[in-house]
């Protein structure tokens, strides 16, 4: 029973440690020493709820590059970049930071352990179809698994449309990895599982509303839902106060770095046509 009891944890050991090895990493030595401070300096403050203490972290990275398309390669690799992000890898950041605090933990090996989780289906990295590359699949893989709650529903003025997912495949030419016809075929059945699909949302218009603003938190995730017809989401941010102001902390493409957007959250969606309205997700308590 001994011998056996220490082969299991061999076994786990090296899992955790194959898994770590396997990373795509933009400046490991930097990277890895960053990630640990900052965790240890979030284990110091009290956070009344799990979006506040995600919205801490994702202030740590005002005026950082935006970049798109960090985690492409020619192999599918869990890539941690704190030097350059997109929206959604911005997002993805902050909570896997959030997540990994809320642990208990420090290490940069659980937010690593918890970037996979996140980013991947089943937590698993198994190549390109693995990853969560549509917002509607990250969402309702990460609620199944625990990881984060929709709160969209209980928001007062909530809508819900009916859409069917298929932008990747029927845009094929723009994802080198989409070539690939065994990859194609994993996407293709990814998005069999979106035809008809039905999500919450708050439209621009109620997100004026106090009724809807007084249900926000700071760090809530938002999803800012597309008006093309096969996509939900093309864009994500943060909520952040600012006095009696709810704003937007985002990757911003335009403007080329990680910032707080100019006006109030309404203002900000309302500018931007292509956004009817957006979806709220919270790290789970």
């Amino acid at each position: 029973m001994r011998f056996l009891y220490s082969s299991i944890l061999l076994c786990v050991a090296f899992g955790v440690q194959g898994q770590i090895a396997d990373v795509r990493w933009h400046d490991e030595a930097n990277d890895t020493v960053r990630i640990t401070e900052m965790l240890k300096e979030a284990s110091t403050v009290k956070f009344d709820n799990p979006s506040a203490r995600t919205g801490w972290f994702g202030r740590k990275f005002e005026g950082v590059p935006y970049v798109a398309h960090t985690l492409e390669g020619d192999t599918e690799r869990l890539t941690v970049n704190l030097d350059e992000l997109d929206c959604t890898t911005f997002v993805e950041t902050a909570m896997a930071l959030s997540f990994t605090a809320g642990e208990g933990r420090e290490g940069w090996q659980d937010y690593v352990y918890n970037l996979r989780r996140m980013r991947y289906r089943g937590g698993e990295l198994n190549g390109y179809g693995s990853r969560l590359h549509y917002n509607c699949d990250w969402a309702m893989d990460n609620i199944h698994r625990g990881n984060i709650v929709d709160v969209t529903p209980n928001i007062p003025k909530c809508k819900y449309m009916v859409r069917t997912i298929d932008f990747m495949s029927a845009h094929r030419d723009k994802y080198a990895s989409l070539k690939d016809s065994a990859e194609y075929a994993r996407i293709r059945g990814v998005e069999n599982g979106y035809r008809n699909h039905r999500f919450p949302y708050i439209k621009t218009a109620d997100l004026s509303s106090k009724e809807v603003l007084k249900c926000l938190r700071e760090g809530d995730v938002l999803a800012f839902v597309s008006n093309l017809k096969d996509l939900d989401v093309t864009h994500m941010g943060m909520v952040v106060m600012d006095g009696d102001t709810l704003r937007v902390l985002h990757a911003s493409m335009s403007n080329g770095r990680v910032e707080i957007a100019k006006g109030s959250l309404y203002d900000f969606v309302k500018r931007n046509r292509g956004w009817i309205g957006v979806r709220v997700y919270r790290l789970s308590e």
